[in-house]
């Protein structure tokens, strides 16, 4: 389970893919490489449908670590890339977390 610091902050980036590849699949296992040696990066969660949208919330120290993950230049210029190949849209929200709690069932880990 996700244990996240309370406050926090989270980034929500909602996308809806173009039709093929483009090089999209490896640069975003670059991505997800190089964001965890961020300072401030605590976790990221990703999903994507059949349909091409996608949803990745990336969770973080500040808003200022944030900022700099925005401005770290190869993530920059992959982002460019994803205006330009990859993404008919896209939206994104900065929000502050400011509690957070899990649940699990007791039979959710025996394979029940």
């Amino acid at each position: 389970m996700l244990k996240l610091p309370n406050p926090c902050y989270a980034v929500i980036f909602t996308s809806q893919r173009r039709p093929g590849d483009e090089g999209y699949a490896a640069a975003a296992e670059r991505m997800a490489e190089l964001v965890k040696q961020q300072p401030g990066f605590i976790d990221v969660r990703s999903v994507r449908g059949a349909d091409g949208l996608g949803i990745t919330v990336s969770y973080w120290a500040s808003l200022e670590a944030i900022t700099a993950w925005r401005a770290q230049a190869e993530h920059a210029a992959t982002r460019e890339r994803g205006r330009a190949h990859w993404y008919a849209h896209y939206e994104l929200q900065v929000v502050k977390v400011e509690r957070a709690y899990d649940w699990q069932s007791e039979a959710a880990g025996t394979g029940s």
